[in-house]
């Protein structure tokens, strides 16, 4: 999943890759309403909100927003920016270390939120911030080494996609292209991935409480480990 670059990513490489990160986007999301009543898998609501805030002439809070887009924008940045220095020397270290970053900080959120939290405004807005960091750095991985195939924070531009490409299907001539069929498959599935995980956050919320944050981490470290065991078993079997 995470040891290959680009073009030579099979659609299996980007199916897995897609339906992990998109379940734990979900379930960030999910975790991120329930608890801080914010959406931070993207920031599409927040530039409407940063918008509304400097028409009022409420200069903190816009600050405030401003800062959790350039959160997210700087997530992205960082991302691409390791996997473009470390590719030459390193390929699957340039794509593992941003997901053990936002594991990072997925780990610093859930531990604030269960042992410290007060629930005072400055908590919870510094707290949104990490979670959009983590959203940022992994959309910025997924679509870095997919050659932005991949995407799985946000569905607005992937629902789109999927309903251009559905109404394409209904002409024979565009059902009949292998390319096509792929992308929507591809696509529906993290579509579907992304709601389970939702559905899945929520639901363990009200079992596990703030647990649910490490449960991602889990996810995400399971990616680590995946690539790193079949890159281990490609060697001994080359060195059989």
């Amino acid at each position: 999943m995470l040891r290959k670059f680009d073009t030579q990513r099979s659609l299996s490489d980007n199916i897995k890759l897609g339906t992990l990160t998109a379940m734990s986007a979900g379930m960030v999301n999910v975790m991120s309403v329930i608890v801080f009543f914010a959406y931070t898998s993207n920031v599409t609501g927040h530039y409407a909100v940063l918008a509304e805030e400097l028409s009022k002439g409420n200069w903190y809070q816009a600050g405030v927003v401003a800062a959790w887009i350039l959160l997210f924008f700087f997530g992205g940045f960082l991302a691409n920016f390791i996997i473009i220095n470390l590719n030459r020397f390193n390929v699957y270290l340039a794509h593992a270390l941003p997901l053990a970053m936002e594991i990072v900080c997925l780990l610093i959120v859930g531990s604030y939120v269960q042992f410290f939290y007060m629930e005072t405004l400055v908590e919870t807005e510094i707290l949104i911030g990490f979670m959009l960091l983590a959203m940022g750095i992994q959309n910025g991985l997924t679509a870095s080494i997919s050659g932005s195939t991949v995407k799985t924070t946000h569905l607005t531009g992937l629902t789109t996609d999927l309903g251009i490409l559905f109404s394409m299907f209904t002409q024979r001539e565009f059902r009949q292209k292998k390319h096509l069929r792929d992308k929507a498959k591809m696509q529906t599935t993290i579509m579907l991935a992304y709601l389970l995980g939702g559905f899945v956050a929520g639901y363990l919320y009200y079992e596990v409480s703030y647990n649910v944050f490490y449960i991602v981490c889990l996810f995400l470290f399971f990616i680590i480990c995946y690539d790193y065991y079949q890159i281990r078993f490609s060697v001994k079997l080359n060195r059989a």
